[in-house]
């Protein structure tokens, strides 16, 4: 599935805060994934000017792993000492930016990418894509396609997509939060 860059239209100063949506990516991380793909489509778009910094993440529930082993992920992943940190983001401008996994300390970076507003794989609304197709990534990395959407200022709520020649498929959720 080829996801359709678009110009991003101008969104009002900040995400709507709106009852029972939660405070932080630790607070994610205790939903299961119905939940966390309810909020995902009750999500916002972010403005990608305004996404920018080192954000800490969380790699929150996988789908396709349910019972004692996704208890055992979301258990490992909750840990300070799991390897992934959280993400960094650049606004290059208003519609494009770029970025790049933190990995194990802050400092080691992996994996870069580039923003842009698109349709999203989860349903009939938008979303900021993070694209890894790029010749310094290795091939695994480049078939990865993650997409963000704003929970509340500070707080997105992400998916990460395998990309096959057959479909795109719903791998994880991870969350991401303004330090």
């Amino acid at each position: 599935m080829q996801v359709e860059a678009r110009t991003h239209r101008p969104s009002t100063p900040e995400a709507p805060i709106r009852a029972g949506v939660p405070h932080t990516v630790d607070e994610l991380l205790q939903l299961e994934p119905e939940t966390l793909a309810r909020l995902y489509a009750e999500a916002t778009v972010p403005d990608i000017a305004r996404l920018t910094g080192d954000l800490r993440g969380r790699m929150l529930a996988w789908p396709a792993v349910r019972g004692r082993a996704g208890g055992v992920l979301r258990w490992l992943a909750g840990r300070d000492r799991f390897p992934w940190r959280g993400k960094s983001f650049s606004a290059l401008s208003g519609d494009t930016g770029e970025g790049i996994n933190r990995v194990v300390i802050d400092r080691l970076k992996l994996f870069r990418f580039t923003t842009f507003v698109g349709a999203s794989r989860a349903g009939g609304f938008d979303a900021v894509q993070l694209d890894y197709d790029h010749p310094g990534n290795p091939f695994f990395i480049r078939a990865v396609k993650d997409e963000i959407r704003e929970l509340r200022p500070g707080l997105y709520l992400g998916q990460a997509y395998l990309h096959t020649e057959a479909r795109d498929r719903l791998v994880l959720y991870f969350g991401l939060q303004t330090p």
